[in-house]
């Protein structure tokens, strides 16, 4: 693996990273690993849990992490993405990249000398996927389990689907209408399911889709860019909030996953948030032991 562009690229090393995250978290993994590499950090969009689990995961191994804004680089003065790419890939160990569009950081790879790994785009988010792989293993022990993915079938969801495939983990994406994920990603992803005996399905009906659910699992409605389309998104989600009545087909001890930030009133209520069933503030501490394993699996010595 070269690099981390998509859950795509992690197909064969999967289990390794989950092992590495594991590691990292119990505290099996001495010293610092990483001592004098340096992680670039471009973000173009905002960021609480990418950048922090980033930034204390390389000082953590022993690395140093910099924090570079699309403004702070003269991408913003409208030099090209391959010249960025080159000349930062002279200058640095690896780079994450946090963008708006997913064919910037695809574009950033082709010309880098190091590693890339997307932090999040419109299209994928293989860091928050490898994070959630991780709690649902440890709430559950297993991936024999059903996870209902709720609301919008965005770059989460995407990247959701092709972890299920790899782990043999069932998956219902339950939507709206006009708000299902990526269509080449489900059709690679229930080809990759064939081999590991996954289910993964794209339901409309709320109750039939988080029925028998191990793990429930949403996030926000209007995603960054989306703003312009809110009132729309508010109307054709509304049925689709995870609120008490929502959970009931699911399991009795299914958890309640959600990437964070939450706007509780809207995708969830307050009270499932911080219910019992709440695996979220779990999920969010995992961003920082999945990340550190991908750092290591991609800028430790080989």
């Amino acid at each position: 693996m070269n690099h981390l562009l998509s859950m795509e690229d992690a197909r064969d090393h999967v289990n390794e990273i989950l092992d590495l995250s594991k590691k990292f978290k119990n505290g099996e993994i001495p010293g610092e690993p990483l001592a004098k590499k340096t992680l670039a950090m471009v973000f173009e969009k905002a960021s609480t849990r990418t950048r922090i689990s980033f930034e204390v995961g390389m000082y953590q191994l022993g690395g140093n992490a910099l924090y570079l804004s699309r403004e702070d680089l003269q991408l913003g003065r409208g030099e090209i993405v391959e010249d960025t790419a080159r000349v930062m890939s002279r200058y640095v160990d690896g780079i994450m990249i946090r963008a708006k569009e997913h064919d910037d950081v695809l574009e950033f790879s082709r010309y880098s000398d190091v590693p890339v790994i997307n932090g999040l785009t419109n299209k994928e988010h293989p860091c928050q996927a490898f994070a959630d792989l991780l709690t649902i293993y440890e709430k559950k022990n297993s991936f024999d389990v059903k996870l209902a993915f709720v609301g919008d079938g965005n770059n989460v969801c995407n990247s959701l689907l092709f972890a299920s495939a790899f782990v043999g983990m069932d998956m219902d994406v339950v939507c709206p209408p006009g708000y299902e994920p990526d269509a080449e990603i489900f059709k690679k992803a229930k080809k990759y399911a064939e081999e590991t005996g996954a289910e993964l399905k794209i339901v409309n009906d709320i109750e039939a889709g988080v029925e028998g659910a191990d793990a429930v699992y949403t996030d926000v409605w209007i995603s960054m860019g989306d703003e312009e389309e809110a009132s729309k998104r508010l109307n054709a989600f509304a049925d689709y909030q995870v609120n008490k009545d929502l959970m009931g087909p699911a399991n009795e001890d299914a958890i309640i996953l959600h990437c964070l930030p939450a706007i509780r009133g809207q995708e969830i209520t307050a009270d499932m948030l911080n219910s019992t069933q709440s695996a979220v503030w779990d999920q969010a501490e995992n961003r920082l032991h999945a990340q550190k394993a991908v750092l290591y699996k991609l800028l430790g010595k080989k």
